[in-house]
Formats: C-alpha cells, structure tokens, sequence
C-alpha cells in the first residue's frame, strides 16, 4: 500500500463525518423506535419541523418513531446541513483532506503540546489495528491538521462501535424523501462546513483533537449514554453532556462550529417560515444544534414563533 493510496482512502473516510455530531455506540438498543428530539416551529400558514439527527446510526435504530413519520409525509420539502447532492461525495471528502494537508512541510507533532501529542502517539498505538483496517497509519494523520485527525479519531472510534454512515438518520430520510419525489436542500455548502473546520485558529484545532482524544478514552460507558439519551431524547441529558461542558472547557471552539453555524442557519428557515403558501419543511441537523439557550430551537422561539415538542412518548413539557 502506497503512501498515496493509504492518503486517498483517508480523504474518503473523512468525509463520511463531515457535520457529524456526538458518537453513538455499539450498546443493545432500547426497545421501540427512537424518542425523536423533534419540535414543530409554526406561525400562521405554515409550519417546519426541527428533527435531530445521529448522522451514522445502526439497524436497530429503526424503524422511526410515528412522530418523524407523520411530520415527513406532512413536509413537503426536507432541508439538511449539506445539499443532497453533497451528502457522502468522494469529492467532498477530496476538499476536505486537500484543506487539512499541512503546508510548511512540518509534521502535526511540531504543532501540538507534547501532552497532546504523546496522547495521540498512544492513542494511534493502541488503535494500530483500526488503523491497519483502514490502510491509514500514524505517519499519514502527520501530514494533517489537528482539526482533520480529531476527525479520524472519531471516525475510528466508530468504525470500531460497528456505525454505518449509509444507515445515518440523514441518509435515510434522504432516501425516503426520494422516493417519495419530495425536494430537499442544505443549509450550507460543502466548502462552507470545511471552512467552519480549516478556519479555526491553532489553538482551537489542538482543542478540537484533543476533544476527540477524550472521548475515545472515556471509552465505551460514556458513549453508550449518549446513545441511549439520543434514542430517548433526553434534550436535557444531551444539552448537559454534549454542548455544557464543551462550552465551559473549549468556549471558542463551541462557538465556531456550533453557535456560529446556528446563527447563520436561523435566517434560512426562518425563509422558509415566511414564505407565501402553506408548504411545510422537515429540517434534519445533528442534535447538538438544536438544544439549550445556544440552539436553533430557542432561537426561532425567541423571534417570536409558536414552538412545542412533537413528542407521543413524552411527559407533557
């Protein structure tokens, strides 16, 4: 395997993550379809519907719950954070490593503290396997930007939890809205998410990997919870573990690639809300976007729309 081929199948595999929110586990399932963290916006003609999504679930995660499926078939146009035509491209994934290649010819190690970097030589010894699986090596995540191997850390991570993007929540209603002939759009551009990534300032990509480093040594326990909360959408649980403590231990990195990406968002479907007619829309984002005072839920509410949480299984709120 050649160092170009080994680099070539990197790009692919990071593109499989781009937007990707908290990872999910290989932990049995709860019985029934998933609680959707799912609200619907409204004012007086029309309606959208605010679904948060795991972006690479498992089998068991279906069939959905009656409450995604009754509000799909009434939107009459899906939104998600990348164009359709974008979602899983080869050549997104091709940008995106091409972005992260370092340029001034010095290994990622040069750029990070050495408690960073001796954590990631451990992290890719003990990973070696994964790694091998892969064709990708420790002397191919040194080419990069701290930003784009936080991304194969977790891509790894998942790998090894048995998550399949092609059952992700996006790609499912995407295909569902296919065939169902139903128009659907992004929010933001491929070169708009990688951006949001490449643009961040030294200090916050070493935070980024070294959130990415974190959770894969917390382990299998802590992954399994945010799972379990996501299938029995528990906003709250996930708004405190998710979005809380990140907020407090990387504040800049937070608001790069969630409050900033939220604020840009929120104008988008509020066009959707204004628009003249009747017509309804589903917009599936990772669920990170949608909680707590930071998110596209209390933001639309706070410019005065009418929002409940669609939620059968749920305590009233």
């Amino acid at each position: 395997m050649t160092l170009r081929r080994s680099l070539k199948k990197t790009l692919v595999l990071a593109g499989l993550l781009a937007g990707a929110p908290a990872l999910a586990a290989d932990a049995p399932a709860p019985a029934g379809a998933p609680v959707p963290l799912l609200w619907k916006v409204s004012d007086a003609d029309n309606a959208v519907y605010l679904l948060g999504s795991f972006h690479l679930l498992k089998p068991e995660d279906y069939p959905l719950s009656a409450d995604v499926e009754s509000a799909f078939g009434d939107a009459e146009h899906l939104v998600f954070e990348l164009p359709p035509a974008e979602m899983g491209s080869p050549a997104l994934a091709m940008q995106m490593g091409q972005a992260a290649l370092r340029t001034d010819g010095t290994p990622l190690d040069s750029e990070l503290p050495p408690a960073v970097a001796a954590e990631l030589a451990a992290w890719i010894q003990a990973n070696a396997g994964e790694l091998q699986k892969m064709q990708m090596n420790g002397q191919v995540l040194q080419m990069f930007e701290p930003w784009f191997v936080g991304l194969m850390v977790s891509i790894v991570e998942m790998t090894k939890y048995g998550l399949d993007p092609k059952l992700g929540l996006d790609a499912h209603l995407l295909e569902k809205a296919r065939q169902a002939g139903k128009p659907a759009s992004g929010l933001e551009t491929g070169a708009e998410q990688i951006a949001f990534l490449d643009g961040m300032a030294s200090g916050e990509q070493v935070q980024f990997l070294q959130e990415s480093l974190k959770t894969s040594k917390e382990g299998r326990a802590a992954i399994e919870k945010l799972h379990t909360a996501w299938r029995s959408g528990d906003a709250r649980f996930l708004w405190e573990k998710m979005a809380v403590e990140m907020r407090q231990q990387y504040p800049g990195l937070y608001q790069r690639i969630n409050v900033g990406r939220n604020d840009a968002w929120v104008p988008k479907i509020e066009q959707r809300l204004k628009a003249p007619g009747t017509d309804d829309t589903l917009v599936v984002v990772g669920a990170l976007h949608l909680l707590g005072d930071d998110g596209v839920v209390d933001k639309l509410r706070a410019r005065g729309y009418t929002v409940e949480r669609v939620c059968s299984a749920c305590k009233a709120e």
